[in-house]
């Protein structure tokens, strides 16, 4: 089985795979972006050259030195991401949840709107072959079928990924350079002196900044996939990749000076610069690319809900393993949550330029919040300068700030684009919040004092034996504490009576693939704790766990365990295990204030719509008994109630 590490040496297979993961949305941008640039302007050098210009600048600053350079650094035990750079510095301040639940939903926005915008902008190609060809029906039947496929893995085709995205950066480069040895003087264009005058000059140019941002969506990949492929390789096939989009966007400009003074009317120079008789092989190649992009966002997708979910940020739902590599992950519900919203976006917009203005406006929120968290880690964990770290915060907040200025007016005509955000957001929000009112209505009590009674229940015949191996789930991180609601479970109405009473506590670590165990022995052979260390990007696997623990410390002859039964009979091997789960629900005895009150019945709805407690933490329900324990965190103050003859 792969580890996180096992992509961090620099190899031509590595490479290959940064290539295959990484750039599929960067990659696949200059099949939009000149053409989002000059759009219905009439084509001019101040145009061509000003707009590469901020091009390739938006490149070096926002991708090579924010992305590339410094984010990099912020490695998680190898692994990337803006939940990764959360876990390193939430310590340092609690109002970071908020940017963290802003830059993870827009993320969420950006796999809802990369694969139909990216789909689109390759499959409009063929217009060029059938003038007046629906495409929205063929971008629709793509989609689906690459959502069908994720429930299967995506393991197998994602060996070719690599070496599809090899050619296609390929592609870039060749048709690029076939353009400027026809136009040299395009070269020209990379000065930043053309940047500077386009925006000052050029008749309401700094809004062209809108349609710029779109040439660095996708750099969030760079960090995202950390895990998956190393910083060195990530590095490495950046000067490669970047050659060639520059290379690319050069000859689409070089295409466009030979068209001074037209206007584009529905042309897309990235096609226009393709030989005829490449172009059916182009527009095949661009599809496969754009298939991919989609993969590399909806796989990133799932890896994002599953960090959420252990960190608290996202209700628990089913995760599942399509393969046997880790980190390769299936989440149904995000699934579907996906393809719908890819299909509402592609149906309602009808073209990829309608969807620019919301693409660009999700990755650049994700942009910012990356940024302030990236300073809270330069200054607190890296020990930078302050004067430094705030130097480089202004410089993003000027660069980000712009392309958000420029995006709002046409999110403003298509209010669409903030769907995801009006959903995602809330959610996040009003579970993290509500767990943390719901975390501090739980009472702990000293579990020493109660080791005596135990000891007598457990000895008790006349108390009918309720399982030999009796198990709760606790969020106690001292073992000498439990909660008062578990005492509760085993002596009020009928005490459940055990020969084993197990306490196990799941903790989550910073670090994403930790997955190690303490044991605890409170009472001779009778009261045992167990300490789970868990990473954040595991999913829980109690029972499996507890099982492989008992028979550890059997085989190993530990607190004698080996001599006494374990519940098994002759007419069944199996061992007496018994897992309790103490569900809350919101009891009628709370009277609450108005925010108080939509958080937590959002919480529950929420909570209702999400897996179950045994599914969640990998219990087998088959032995698991569900208790359901009322929450009053706000009890009724006064209660009118008279007695009347």
């Amino acid at each position: 089985m792969k580890t996180a590490s096992s992509h961090q040496k620099v190899s031509f297979g590595a490479l290959l795979v940064a290539l295959g993961i990484i750039y599929g949305d960067i990659g696949t941008s200059p099949l939009y972006v000149m053409k989002a640039i000059i759009l219905d302007r009439d084509i001019s050098e101040m145009l061509v050259f000003g707009g590469i210009s901020c091009v390739f600048w938006t490149l070096v600053f926002q991708t090579t030195f924010k992305y590339v350079i410094l984010t990099l650094m912020a490695d998680n035990h190898g692994e990337g991401g803006v939940f990764s750079l959360y876990a390193l510095v939430r310590r340092y301040g609690k109002v970071l949840v908020f940017p963290t639940i802003l830059g993870a939903t827009t993320l969420l926005a950006d796999g809802i709107i990369t694969p139909p915008i990216s789909v689109a902008s390759a499959v409009e190609g063929l217009e060029a072959i059938i003038p007046r060809l629906p495409t929205v029906p063929i971008v629709v039947i793509i989609l689906s079928g690459l959502f069908f496929m994720q429930r299967f893995g995506t393991h197998k085709v994602g060996a070719i990924f690599g070496p599809v995205m090899l050619l296609w950066f390929s592609m870039l480069f060749a048709l690029g350079f076939n353009q400027i040895a026809h136009y040299p003087d395009i070269l020209r264009a990379l000065n930043p002196v053309y940047a500077v005058r386009l925006l000052t000059e050029y008749p309401n140019g700094f809004w062209i900044l809108g349609a710029v941002f779109l040439c660095t969506t996708g750099a969030e990949a760079l960090y995202s996939d950390l895990g998956h492929c190393g910083k060195k390789n990530i590095r490495i096939t950046w000067i490669f990749v970047k050659i060639s989009l520059v290379i690319n966007y050069l000859g689409q400009g070089a295409w466009l000076l030979h068209h001074a003074g037209s206007k584009l009317e529905g042309r897309n120079p990235f096609y226009q610069i393709m030989p005829d008789w490449f172009l059916v092989p182009g527009i095949a190649i661009a599809t496969v690319a754009a298939v991919i992009a989609s993969q590399a966002l909806i796989s990133g997708s799932y890896t994002l809900i599953s960090e959420a979910m252990s960190l608290n940020f996202w209700p628990r739902v089913q995760v599942r393993q399509p393969s046997e590599m880790k980190g390769q992950i299936y989440i149904p519900s995000v699934n579907t949550l996906l393809w719908a919203g890819c299909v509402m976006m592609i149906l309602y917009f009808q073209d990829s330029t309608h969807m620019e203005a919301a693409y660009g406006f999700s990755i650049t929120v994700a942009m910012m919040m990356t940024s302030l968290l990236l300073a809270y880690f330069l200054l607190y964990i890296r020990k930078w300068n302050p004067v430094l770290v705030g130097g480089i915060l202004v410089l993003f907040v000027v660069i980000e700030g712009s392309f958000f200025i420029t995006n709002l007016p046409k999110l403003f005509h298509n209010p669409m684009g903030l769907l995801p955000l009006a959903i995602i957001a809330p959610a996040m929000y009003v579970w993290f919040f509500a767990r943390k009112i719901n975390n501090r209505m739980v009472n702990f009590v000293d579990l020493y004092t109660y080791l005596g009674i135990l000891n007598e229940l457990s000895h008790d015949d006349s108390i009918p034996k309720f399982s030999t191996h009796l198990i709760y789930l606790t969020k106690a991180n001292h073992k000498n504490h439990i909660e008062e609601k578990v005492i509760k479970s085993i002596f009020h109405k009928k005490p459940k009576r055990a020969d084993v009473y197990w306490f196990v506590h799941l903790n989550r670590t910073d670090d994403p693939y930790t997955l190690n165990y303490r044991v605890s022995e409170l009472l001779d052979d009778k009261v045992i704790r167990i300490d789970i260390n868990i990473g954040f990007r595991l999913q829980p696997r109690t029972e499996l766990y507890f099982k492989k623990i008992v028979q550890d410390l059997v085989k190993n002859r530990e607190l004698k365990l080996h001599i006494r039964p374990d519940g098994s009979t002759k007419y069944n091997s199996e061992p007496d295990f018994k897992f309790v789960v103490l569900e809350k629900y919101l009891s009628v005895e709370n009277e609450f204030e108005m925010r108080d009150n939509l958080l937590l019945n959002a919480y529950f709805f929420l909570k209702h719509l999400g897996q179950s407690d045994e599914k969640a933490f990998g219990l087998d329900r088959s032995d698991v008994i569900t208790e359901q324990v009322p929450l009053v965190y706000q009890p009724v103050q006064k209660l009118a109630l008279e007695r009347v003859n």
